[in-house]
């Protein structure tokens, strides 16, 4: 891919001015929308369900990119599916059948991705590689905003990229969670296609021109 995606997530918005926010993404240089669920049981923490997604899908004109901490996804993909997620990420450390979970999003008409914790080793995906569409690498421990980067995230966007490679497979790499001006060249250097943004967007004075400023370096 020769430009590189920035992926606002939304669970940093102001949810008291949510449509406004999501009208500052559509019209910004941001390519997705990144939508956190969890469920307080795969995560600590709770984030938001169904009606908040139907909300902003009814607003948002941009690929809908859903990211389930949850357990036992399988319940729910049809339930993304008819909400309008076009990308939808389960964690492998969530699914006990992982290539029938992948497979049952596809048939729903989705793009399927697979979220690696921290302390996932990229080894995992080896037998399944070939039919994830996106890779999401966790540089945070999921469940909450705004935590300091993992400095191994480097090394492991490396390894996977190479395994991508070794494989002739087309998954993109996508990485979440503490992603600032301050990583985000070395994150594509390293082989990330999609970065997600949270707190450092909605935090700063200006989201849309810290948006444009993320995609500037990122593509030069």
């Amino acid at each position: 891919m020769s430009s590189k995606l920035i992926a606002p997530s939304v669970l940093a918005a102001d949810f008291g001015n949510l449509q406004r926010d999501i009208e500052m993404i559509n019209s910004s240089d941001a390519d997705w929308f990144h939508i956190d669920i969890m469920d307080g049981v795969f995560v600590p923490n709770i984030s938001y369900g169904m009606p908040v997604l139907k909300a902003i899908t009814k607003h948002a004109t941009k690929t809908i990119d859903v990211h389930l901490m949850i357990v036992d996804p399988d319940r729910y993909i049809k339930s993304f599916a008819d909400l309008g997620s076009d990308i939808l990420t389960v964690h492998y450390e969530a699914c006990t059948h992982l290539h029938r979970t992948i497979q049952a999003i596809k048939d729903a008409g989705m793009k399927a991705g697979v979220a690696l914790n921290p302390h996932t080793n990229i080894n995992v995906l080896e037998d399944t590689i070939n039919a994830i569409d996106l890779v999401l690498v966790m540089s945070v421990n999921p469940g909450f905003g705004g935590q300091s980067f993992i400095e191994n995230t480097f090394n492991k966007v490396k390894d996977l990229k190479k395994l991508i490679e070794r494989k002739n497979a087309k998954t993109l790499i996508e990485v979440d969670g503490g992603v600032t001006n301050k990583n985000a060249k070395q994150l594509v250097d390293a082989g990330a296609d999609a970065l997600v943004a949270g707190s450092y967007v909605f935090k700063s004075d200006n989201p849309t021109s810290t948006i444009k400023d993320l995609k500037d370096l990122v593509n030069n």
